[in-house]
């Protein structure tokens, strides 16, 4: 790998990923903003609608020091123009070999998404071992994750997909855990009206939660 950080890197940054969904580009760099202020200061921005690549150009010129990444990669072409775009890092739901090795040529670390133990066996295969356990409520929640990584030591989750202030306690208390995503921090009737404050608040509250 000749990445220009390593995953730990990225997980090291903050408890809470935040999976930024941005559907109007003039919301992006005060969403960022707001995550920021609240003490989170990575960003899944991921690329589900129209916006995405925008979003990651904006936010990474406008906070240049920000962790700023994509999310929702599933092929070669989204990682190439998420990177071009400016993201330091890249997340996929799961993987193909395709996308695992083009990624592994790559500048930015990619973290894909798995699910089984069989999906973790061939991602240290080629390498990868930070992963996204997704999606996580509906994969057993933090207790399958607990058994499912028990053989499997040198492997560190992000755990994506269901968690809320109710169960992320459950997962940051696994050893095998590095740090959590999560959107309940950014609701959408936040984003819709411009109350960055609320996003500030929910974010403070989130990394405290996760600390705990």
């Amino acid at each position: 790998m000749n990445w220009t950080i390593s995953p730990a890197q990225v997980f090291a940054v903050s408890p809470v990923v935040p999976v930024m969904v941005i559907n109007n580009i003039a919301d992006a760099v005060p969403m960022a903003k707001a995550l920021a202020a609240g003490g989170i200061n990575v960003f899944e921005v991921t690329l589900r609608t129209d916006a995405a690549l925008d979003a990651i150009r904006a936010i990474a010129e406008a906070m240049p020091q920000a962790m700023i990444g994509a999310g929702t990669i599933i092929n070669p072409q989204q990682y190439d123009a998420a990177v071009a775009a400016g993201a330091k890092f890249v997340i996929s739901p799961g993987y193909s070999r395709t996308l695992l090795e083009h990624a592994a040529k790559g500048s930015a670390p990619l973290i894909p998404g798995v699910s089984t133990p069989s999906e973790i066996i061939t991602a240290l295969e080629l390498g990868y071992d930070h992963l996204k356990f997704f999606p996580a409520e509906a994969n057993g929640g933090a207790a399958a994750l607990k058994a499912i990584a028990g053989p499997l030591p040198q492997v560190r989750f992000c755990p994506t997909g269901g968690i809320n202030p109710k169960n992320a306690a459950s997962y940051t208390a696994l050893s095998c855990v590095a740090t959590v995503g999560g959107s309940w921090m950014i609701p959408n009737d936040a984003i819709a009206s411009g109350d960055w404050d609320t996003i500030t608040a929910l974010s403070k509250a989130a990394v405290a939660l996760t600390q705990a």
